[in-house]
């Protein structure tokens, strides 16, 4: 084989390997558009091809199971507030403020991932396969809460109250003022209150 043709063979895997990762994030996008929609009970393999424009077939071919795809959409969101919050943690000076402003942009430019998270998130309570994925945002929230306290109440509060700010915000369906939140979350943590 020459140089040539290996390169040939090399530059065609991977073109079908980034072909390959554009299209699984194609069909991960349509199944958080379904839930959007639809809710999490609204999402098949069917309704998701019907929102990408593809086959059902293509979508079984990346994702065999229900759960395989409900588990990819989640990750795709779990995995955006983890990198938010992991930079949170790294960089912020107040980690706690820059958790409200995500905690806040549910009510505004965030509220569709911040509603599918949600909706699959709740569906883990029935489909244990999503269960580690979902738990992410609370762990990560916790995590936050350890650079400020070390009081395992104060951690499990915190965590508590930035999950039902989440859903509040959703329900209410408005947006959400920041600074009031960074209060709310701050009376959360002794000794971090305003």
């Amino acid at each position: 084989m020459t140089g040539e043709t290996m390169a040939a063979e090399e530059g065609s895997v991977d073109g079908r390997t980034a072909r390959g990762h554009r299209r699984r994030a194609q069909i991960i996008e349509a199944t958080l558009a379904v839930v959007h929609r639809d809710g999490a009970t609204g999402v098949t393999h069917r309704t998701v091809a019907r929102e990408a424009g593809i086959t059902t077939s293509l979508t079984l071919y990346y994702f065999a199971t229900l759960d395989d795809l409900l588990v990819a959409a989640l990750t795709s969101v779990a995995d955006e507030y983890t990198d938010r919050i992991r930079r949170l943690i790294d960089s912020e000076d107040d980690p706690v403020g820059g958790l409200a402003l995500l905690i806040a942009e549910s009510g505004g430019p965030g509220r569709e991932r911040a509603l599918a998270e949600r909706e699959l998130s709740t569906l883990a309570a029935r489909r244990p396969a999503l269960r580690p994925v979902a738990r992410r945002w609370r762990d990560n929230v916790a995590e936050l809460a350890r650079t400020r306290t070390r009081d395992p109440a104060g951690i499990e509060a915190f965590v508590a109250l930035a999950d039902g700010l989440c859903a509040a915000i959703l329900l209410d369906d408005h947006e959400a003022d920041p600074e009031h939140i960074r209060a709310i979350l701050g009376n959360a943590l002794p000794g971090h209150g305003r």
